[in-house]
């Protein structure tokens, strides 16, 4: 019975783990690519931040796999156009917006 319920703690551990990792990397990747499209570390930061808060991790692949074709920040909104996904598109000219004007924290 102890050697379950270790297990279990194991496993959920592991999950939450994974989780946040895939989450905290995400955000890195968006962060990142921000960044060297030429907005300022901060605008970057807070890029990152709001669209990992508000898109699903698949939505984020989509839009950070189409970064080396985005030179410029407006470049990747055209890039999120590319996706074909109304709320990608939304939630990433919004937060240039809000991130590049200091809008948003």
């Amino acid at each position: 019975m102890i050697h379950l319920l270790k297990t279990i703690v194991v496993i959920a551990a592991l999950c939450i783990v994974t989780w946040f990792g895939a989450h905290w990397y995400a955000e890195y990747r968006v962060r990142t690519a921000f960044a060297d499209a030429g907005l300022s570390e901060k605008a970057a930061e807070c890029m990152g931040k709001r669209l990992v808060r508000k898109l699903s991790l698949q939505q984020i692949g989509k839009l950070t796999a189409l970064q080396d074709a985005a030179h410029t920040p407006e470049g990747m909104v055209e890039a999120a156009h590319r996706i074909d996904d109304p709320r990608v598109v939304k939630v990433t000219a919004s937060s240039l917006f809000l991130c590049s004007t200091g809008l948003a924290r």
